[in-house]
């Protein structure tokens, strides 16, 4: 059995170089061999360059392959990994044609894991803890009106006046802002075609309070059953969101008024441009602390009367170890390979586990990764 770790980009190498670290058997995939060996050559001399057909020719039965690659690539690592009988594992999002391979993979007896990085990932732990300790409390009553919010954000520790840096591509941020939002407010659908029409202010429950911009993002309704909410709640709010420092929406006003601007491939053009100036202008200096931040919380009412409301919050930063986005995002996708090794994680497609045990597990190395992570009972 061979672990076949596929990239090591800005967000992958905590993970990659825990399971080397762990003596896993693994061999590295990356685009640019030099920069692998840079950044886990003390570990493993087992470093090819990246290319489908002699990774094709290297997996076999039993193999994992995981790709921190860029999301066009998942899908077809994902056949070629259907084709060899091997476990396949990603951080993104579960996209239509990934779930259309469920029921080959089952068929196979094989786990195509993906959902299990930062959000989405450590926020569905978080969730399906939450929604858990709710249905087991006194308090769980179909009566009752639920709001869950799930946000988190990729901030600089030390603000700057764009308000935000850049630890991914800022072509992916800019993309992600023209993508319209469905979430539910007040019982009903709200849709939200520019995400700087939604925006909200929320004050974490961090040791010191601390208050944010908030957005809606992507379309959170699936995530009501994927949560497993009972279908007799009433839902009254439910939203999964981006959080940025307050003043972001004011810095990036200018940004924002360009998107609206840009149409087909020559927008697209504009838009790769003005991804490259963003890199030059705000991307992370060397050695420069990144912050993460994320609230997931479930709150009961009735009659006007809050029953049940707890928060999980998370507080982590870059320090010796390297930045919080690559801790948070590449070692729960180790523990993932890990679980489909050990046959913990259903087989087909699917996103990170709610079995109680990984859960409490999975929570337990965040609590490792993190500065801060607390459970806030906000009735206590």
């Amino acid at each position: 059995m061979t672990i076949h770790w596929c990239g090591t980009g800005l967000s992958a190498v905590p993970g990659l170089r825990r399971l080397l670290s762990r003596g896993h058997p693994v061999k590295v995939w990356n685009r640019t061999v030099e920069k692998a060996r840079d950044e886990v050559g003390d570990l493993t001399d087992n470093i090819a360059a990246f290319d489908m057909a002699a990774l094709g020719a290297e997996v076999a039965a039993g193999d994992v392959v995981i790709s921190m690659l860029p999301a066009d690539m998942h899908v077809p690592l994902a056949k070629l990994c259907l084709a060899a009988d091997a476990h396949f594992v990603t951080s993104s999002y579960i996209a239509p044609e990934m779930r259309a391979l469920h029921d080959a993979a089952a068929a196979k007896g094989l786990c195509f894991v993906n959902e299990v990085g930062l959000d989405p990932g450590i926020d569905h732990l978080m969730a399906h803890q939450l929604v858990a300790e709710y249905r087991a409390s006194a308090a769980c009553d179909v009566e009752n009106a639920l709001s869950f919010i799930s946000y988190c954000g990729g901030v600089p520790k030390i603000p700057n006046a764009f308000r935000y840096k850049f630890s991914w591509s800022p072509y992916g941020v800019l993309k992600a802002l023209s993508s319209p939002s469905k979430s539910l407010k007040d019982f009903a659908e709200l849709n939200v075609a520019r995400p700087w029409d939604a925006i909200s202010s929320y004050e974490a429950p961090l040791p010191t309070p601390e208050s944010f911009e908030v957005y809606p993002n992507r379309d959170s309704l699936p995530f009501i059953k994927d949560y497993r909410f009972d279908p007799s709640w009433k839902v009254r709010d439910f939203v999964r969101g981006t959080l940025r420092l307050n003043g972001w929406s004011e810095a990036w006003a200018p940004v924002f008024r360009e998107i609206e601007t840009l149409k087909g491939p020559e927008g697209d053009a504009r838009m790769r441009e003005m991804s490259a100036q963003f890199w030059k202008d705000n991307a992370y200096d060397e050695g420069e602390p990144d912050r993460v931040i994320m609230c997931v919380a479930l709150k009961a009412e009735k009659d006007g009367k809050i029953l049940w409301h707890k928060t999980y919050v998370m507080d982590a930063w870059g320090d010796e170890r390297g930045t919080a986005m690559a801790r948070l995002v590449s070692v729960p996708v180790s523990l993932a390979v890990e679980a489909a090794l050990d046959g913990k994680l259903p087989h087909g497609v699917s996103a990170a586990p709610h079995d109680p045990a990984l859960v409490a597990d999975w929570l337990g190395e965040v609590g490792g990764l993190a500065q801060h992570l607390a459970l806030v009972d906000h009735l206590k």
